[in-house]
């Protein structure tokens, strides 16, 4: 099934869509054959704020390009406080 609605196609597919959309895929909108809007899940769209918010958030990325460079120091679960 394709994953580009007009405008028009939507109006009459848009319970098709929602369903791509919810399965995972983005599902694009098209007006004269230009890509106008797309849809997405909302567990698409939360995964993809969180990540936003981690890759702006300076003491996340210092840790991760700590990690990246084998320089970052692990406890086990087990071994932290209640």
């Amino acid at each position: 099934m394709e994953n580009t609605y007009t405008i028009k196609t939507l109006q009459r597919g848009t319970a098709a869509a929602v369903e791509q959309a919810v399965s995972g895929r983005l599902v694009t909108i098209t007006r004269h054959e230009k890509p106008v809007a797309v849809m997405m899940s909302h567990a698409r769209l939360s995964a993809l704020v969180e990540t936003m918010e981690i890759l702006a958030n300076p003491k996340a990325m210092k840790a991760l390009h700590a990690a990246k460079a084998g320089k970052a120091n692990y406890t086990p679960l087990s071994k932290l406080p209640d």
